[in-house]
C-alpha cells in the first residue's frame, strides 16, 4: 500500500512540473464541485474531465485514479485548517484559547462548504492507508481542543468530566453551523459567533 500511495506521490510532482500544469487547480476544483454535489461514488473521471474541457484520458496527466483526487482534497483541507489555526491569535489563558478556537472553527469552516461536506461524508470511500492519514491530521486538530480543555481543568476555570467526549460534541456542535446558516437571514455571522460561543462557555465554566 505504501508503495502506491508514494507512486501517486510521484504522479502528482510529475504532473506539476508539465508544461500543461495550470490544469491541475482546475482538475482539483472540478472534483471538489462534482463530490460535494453528487456524491464521490456517483462520480466518474469521465465527468471530472468534462467539468474542465479535458477528453478523459488526458486526466490521468494530473491525476492517477480518482482516490487520489479524493486523498488530496482531504489532504489539504486539514492542512490547511492546521496552519491557519497556528497563525490564529489565541490569547494566553484557557477561556481567550477557547473563545479563539470557537470562533476560528466556524468562520474557517463556513467558508469553505463543499470542503467540509467532502471531509466529514467521504470519509468511508477512503482506502484504509488515506484513512489512517486523515484521522491523523484530525486527531492533531482536535488535540487542540483537548488541549485547552485539560488547561482550563489545570486552570480551575472548566469543569468538564470527559474532555474528549466535550471536545467532540464542541466540534460537532460548531461544525453544525454549516447545515443550516445561509448569508441574508436573520442573524449575522458575528451574532453567529457570539452565540456559539456563549454557549460552549456556559457549557464548560466551572
Amino acid at each position: 500500500m505504501r508503495k502506491r500511495h508514494t507512486a501517486a506521490q510521484n504522479h502528482r510532482k510529475q504532473a506539476k512540473n508539465d508544461s500543461t500544469a495550470p490544469h491541475l487547480p482546475k482538475v482539483t476544483q472540478a472534483a471538489l464541485r462534482l463530490f460535494a454535489r453528487y456524491g464521490y461514488a456517483a462520480v466518474s473521471m469521465r465527468q471530472i474531465a468534462a467539468e474542465v474541457g479535458l477528453q478523459a484520458g488526458a486526466l490521468y496527466l494530473y491525476t492517477p485514479d480518482k482516490q487520489t483526487l479524493l486523498f488530496d482534497l482531504m489532504r489539504d483541507h486539514m492542512q490547511a485548517l492546521l496552519a491557519a489555526w497556528q497563525d490564529c491569535e489565541k490569547g494566553e489563558d484557557a477561556l481567550s484559547q477557547l473563545e479563539a478556537f470557537v470562533r476560528f472553527h466556524i468562520d474557517f469552516h463556513q467558508k469553505r462548504l463543499e470542503a467540509v461536506f467532502i471531509s466529514y461524508m467521504e470519509l468511508r470511500n477512503l482506502t484504509e492507508e488515506n484513512f489512517c492519514e486523515i484521522e491523523g491530521l484530525r486527531k492533531q486538530y482536535e488535540d487542540v481542543l483537548e488541549g485547552i480543555l485539560r488547561r482550563g481543568q489545570a486552570e480551575g476555570v472548566f469543569q468538564v468530566p470527559d474532555t474528549k467526549l466535550a471536545m467532540m460534541a464542541v466540534i460537532a456542535m460548531l461544525t453544525g453551523v454549516n447545515t443550516w446558516y445561509r448569508e441574508g437571514g436573520r442573524l449575522s455571522w458575528e451574532k453567529v459567533g457570539d452565540i456559539y460561543w456563549n454557549m460552549v462557555k456556559k457549557a464548560v465554566l466551572a
